[in-house]
């Protein structure tokens, strides 16, 4: 497989800081164009030049021969490939470099067939499935709820007029109350019991989401879970009224194991150093 040259479009507090960890537990080679936010925490314009949402993360792979590829199939696209979407990034990354990266420890994503299956429907693994899902449920059923809740503060922050800020902060803890706590909630406890029956557990759910061993589903897991604890300090819920920072554990011990995790630690330090410079170009 010829070599190929990555770049990694990041932003600050966003998520591309999982695919700073994909592509490190990858063994990719890979350069970075560095952003920043504004001051009122929205992206730059300058991101709008790299894809037309303008939103990041955003990946660009080169290729030796893609340019002639193009040209002799008469293509008028472009000769590099653009990726959005955290989701698909980390599909397409895992699907084509996944395996035979020199120095590469494992796949990140689980085998796809049961023996003497292959290519069959329903013939796939349960943990190739669950690897198929997540990879599309954290942004897809997790974050919506929580991106509500991050709305909802807003109403109780100085950016709302001081002489309305305290009908703005009673609605928005009555909408957190009647929405946003009872949805996360329901979505903890799923993935808690997720975790107590990933394949190859004993129960406990002391692994991972899709088995034994990390995949690239759990890295994209770990920024709408912290954003979860973050929010689950201030959210009730139960009869009992109990806070969600005191329940679903195990959810909770997950997370602290993905922060564990030497790639992610390298990746928090590598982006560390993004923060404290000025952006590139």
């Amino acid at each position: 497989m010829p070599h190929p040259r990555i770049k990694l479009y990041w932003l600050n507090k966003s998520r591309a800081q999982r695919i700073v960890w994909l592509l490190q537990e990858l063994h990719l080679n890979y350069d970075v164009e560095s952003f920043r936010r504004g001051p009122d925490m929205r992206a730059p314009r300058e991101l709008l030049q790299v894809h037309p949402l303008g939103k990041s993360p955003v990946v660009r792979i080169s290729l030796p021969g893609l340019e002639d590829a193009a040209t002799s199939s008469n293509s008028s696209g472009p000769r590099d490939l653009v990726l959005a979407e955290s989701g698909f990034i980390a599909q397409y990354l895992v699907e084509h470099f996944g395996q035979g990266v020199t120095g590469a420890p494992r796949r990140l994503a689980p085998r796809r067939y049961r023996d003497g299956c292959e290519g069959q429907p329903g013939g796939e693994t349960e943990a190739w499935l669950r690897y198929q899902y997540f990879l599309h449920y954290a942004e897809g059923s997790l974050m919506p709820p929580l991106l509500v809740g991050l709305i909802l503060e807003v109403l109780k922050s100085p950016r709302i007029p001081f002489l309305i800020r305290p009908i703005t902060s009673r609605v928005s803890n009555q909408l957190a109350a009647a929405f946003v706590a009872p949805e996360l909630a329901r979505n903890l406890a799923f993935l808690e019991e997720q975790l107590k029956t990933a394949p190859g557990g004993d129960g406990s759910g002391k692994g991972y989401l899709c088995g034994p061993h990390l995949t690239a589903a759990d890295i994209l897991m770990v920024f709408p879970l912290q954003v979860a604890r973050q929010r689950a300090g201030g959210l009730t819920h139960g009869k009992e009224g109990k806070q969600l920072a005191e329940q679903f554990s195990v959810v909770w011990e997950y997370l602290e194991r993905l922060e564990s995790e030497p790639g992610c630690k390298r990746a928090e330090e590598q982006t560390r150093n993004w923060e404290d410079h000025e952006p590139e170009g």
